[in-house]
């Protein structure tokens, strides 16, 4: 991959499930362009499915075959037990810095 300008952060915020999964991939596929870099931050995304991981590996796949990149940054806690539930931590690059996950506050 040649050098890959950074696009600013794109927040996501609110579910990434199945109920939303139409509006919410529109939205990170219009983030996607040649050779760009996008820092999604998941920091407010408060319910993730199944549906929602899709999307994620959708829009990374689609920015390389672009020759760009999706960066995916702060998972929150429910998009972080989701990738570990699933294993998809390494295949995402987005790792959980939020200790604690399974405690109750």
């Amino acid at each position: 991959m040649s050098e890959v300008d950074m696009q600013p952060i794109a927040p996501l915020e609110g579910p990434l499930t199945i109920y939303t999964a139409a509006d919410s991939k529109a939205a990170l596929l219009q983030l996607i362009q040649p050779e760009l870099a996008v820092e999604i931050d998941l920091r407010l995304v408060d319910e993730i499915d199944c549906a929602g991981l899709q999307l994620l590996i959708l829009a990374k796949r689609e920015a390389r075959r672009l020759n760009g990149q999706i960066v995916l940054t702060n998972p929150s806690p429910a998009v972080a037990a989701a990738l570990e539930l699933s294993g998809l931590a390494s295949e995402l690059g987005c790792s959980s810095r939020e200790p604690n996950i399974g405690e109750a506050s």
